[in-house]
């Protein structure tokens, strides 16, 4: 756990990717709402740290934007449904950044960089020492070593097709990274490491049979 990870004074923030995360990866990207497809269990494990008391917030490429295949309005419209789908299940996102640029413009935002993340940092005023970042690919965990946060790679994108030796070597890249078969499982251990760091805190031992959506 990061030297920053006690949230007593501060936000406890989860940064997410989105397309292999949240929903459905499309090589294609998504450009409709329609084209929105969560990920079973995803919406729920939003609001599960939601209930535990972790703000999440989206931190996603946007490329199809410069490469003129959806427009802002497209994007707003896609991210409003997904917020519809979490309020369902009764979870919500505090914001979403995304960068709209295309590799060949240059800019520092597009993740691998770490400039997306420095402004959720900026923005929610927290030491990004103290965020979990989850994603579903290789840039996803750069993004959050780029940036100084807590990289967690979830296996529900691309990269969960991969064999044992070929996600080893992967991780390499990212030593610190913590891998979760989906989000449900990374909220799971999440919200358990909190209870116990809590119950540690105050001297009690955890007792085993105690649901994790039972912290605060």
């Amino acid at each position: 756990m990061p030297r920053n990870a006690d949230h007593a004074h501060g936000m406890k923030l989860v940064i997410l990717g989105r397309d292999g995360t949240l929903n459905r990866y499309r090589d294609d990207h998504v450009k409709a709402p329609e084209e929105l497809d969560p990920l079973p269990g995803a919406m729920e494990a939003v609001a599960r740290l939601n209930h535990a008391g972790w703000h999440t917030v989206l931190a996603t490429n946007q490329a199809g934007i410069g490469r003129g295949l959806l427009d802002m309005a497209s994007l707003n419209a896609v991210h409003i449904r997904l917020n519809q789908l979490l309020a369902e299940k009764g979870g919500r996102l505090d914001a979403a950044f995304f960068c709209p640029h295309t590799p060949e413009e240059g800019c520092d935002c597009r993740k691998p960089l770490p400039g997306l993340i420095k402004q959720i940092g900026e923005r929610f005023d927290v030491e990004l020492g103290a965020v979990h970042m989850v994603g579903a690919s290789l840039t996803d965990l750069l993004t959050a070593q780029n940036a100084g946060c807590v990289p967690h790679l979830v296996l529900t994108g691309p990269i969960g097709s991969l064999g044992a030796e070929e996600l080893a070597n992967l991780l390499v890249q990212v030593p610190q990274a913590r891998v979760h078969d989906d989000l449900a499982s990374f909220a799971e251990t999440l919200i358990q490491e909190e209870r116990r760091r809590v119950a540690e805190a105050r001297g009690q031992a955890l007792a085993p049979d105690t649901q994790a959506g039972d912290l605060n």
